[in-house]
């Protein structure tokens, strides 16, 4: 299968009232996905001493426990994931993640998480200049900084991978639902 979900950091620390009520909708994606027996691969953001964020943005959070540890309602999933790939950057195209592509053969990346207007956004642009088809799933994804940025954020995804490569839950399983069983 050359489709693989990437859920990016449903961390701790990431969790506000702003992107709380994304929790259910992706814990239900990441369930049903598996039941197609496709990949999944979890990020993990971290933030070590002397990152840029530290020294250019002042910002050192998500250095320990609890923090960047991935929520509790995702921590099962990512156990039996096929991996959890820690990233000290925006986009999950790590060094790790770029082995895993080339070992898997993924050519479909279906990205879910936060922050939709950096990290998911990052990814996606990311696997489209590697000449990968990146899908957002843009009801199962949120940012802490509010409705504006998320709407932003998707907006550049069109400009940037396609309109088109924009989906909801509903709508990407039941399109991989139909090519699961064919």
């Amino acid at each position: 299968m050359t489709e693989v979900l990437v859920v990016v950091d449903m961390q701790n620390g990431f969790i506000t009232p702003e992107t709380a009520p994304v929790v259910p909708t992706v814990v239900d994606l990441v369930e049903r996905w598996e039941h197609t027996g496709r990949d999944v691969v979890f990020t993990r953001f971290l933030n070590p001493p002397g990152s840029p964020y530290e020294r250019l943005m002042h910002w050192t959070g998500f250095r320990s426990a609890p923090e960047n540890e991935l929520i509790p309602g995702l921590a099962d999933h990512a156990a039996r994931s096929f991996a959890v790939v820690d990233k000290v950057r925006y986009s999950a195209f790590t060094e790790e993640m770029d082995q895993l592509v080339r070992r898997r053969g993924w050519t479909e990346f279906v990205i879910c998480g936060i922050a939709t207007e950096m990290c998911v956004l990052k990814t996606a642009v990311d696997a489209f200049e590697r000449g990968f088809r990146p899908r957002i799933v843009t009801d199962a994804s949120r940012t802490y900084a509010g409705d504006a940025a998320h709407e932003a954020g998707l907006a550049l995804a069109a400009r940037l991978v396609g309109a088109e490569q924009l989906t909801t839950v509903s709508a990407l399983l039941g399109s991989a639902h139909s090519s699961a069983t064919v």
